[in-house]
């Protein structure tokens, strides 16, 4: 059952690109997380996404929020593409998609792992999600537009 707004954010702790385990819970009561899942590690698409939230990370952070991408790729592959495009957030390996099935991220074309964006609050409550393949720059932008939206602690 995939994940709506106005549910609980399904917790789990996957590996980083430093190798450090992350979990959503870590950040509950301190920060709301931009959770996005995107395909593969240094495509096209995904790098513009990737450059993108890159690009716009300390409007996140100053909005109170940490942005976290994740996709089945390596944690040493995270590494690579971070390292090579400058990204300053967190990267997770969720190499067996069993993150992705538990937030009910659909498959594109029934073949390529989907792209969908969630803004979770500080009290673990997703606030809003947008699903587009091809829609890059506008995961940042809907992020953005809901993260100001929600009440200052």
């Amino acid at each position: 059952m995939a994940v709506k707004v106005g549910d609980m954010a399904p917790d789990f702790t996957l590996a980083s690109q430093t190798g450090e385990l992350v979990s959503i819970e870590d950040f509950q009561g301190k920060k709301s997380v931009v959770l996005y899942f995107y395909p593969k590690d240094d495509t096209p698409g995904c790098t513009a996404e990737a450059c993108a939230f890159r690009d716009a990370y300390q409007v996140f952070t100053d909005a109170g929020a940490e942005v976290i991408g994740i996709s089945s790729d390596t944690a040493q592959s995270h590494q690579q593409f971070a390292t090579k495009y400058n990204l300053p957030f967190i990267l997770l390996s969720d190499t067996g998609n069993k993150v992705r099935q538990l937030y009910g991220v659909p498959a594109t074309m029934w073949v390529l792992p989907g792209r969908v964006t969630y803004v979770i609050d500080r009290e673990g409550v997703v606030r809003h999600l947008f699903d587009s393949m091809l829609d890059f720059g506008r995961h940042v932008d809907e992020a953005l537009t809901t993260l100001k939206s929600i009440p200052k602690p």
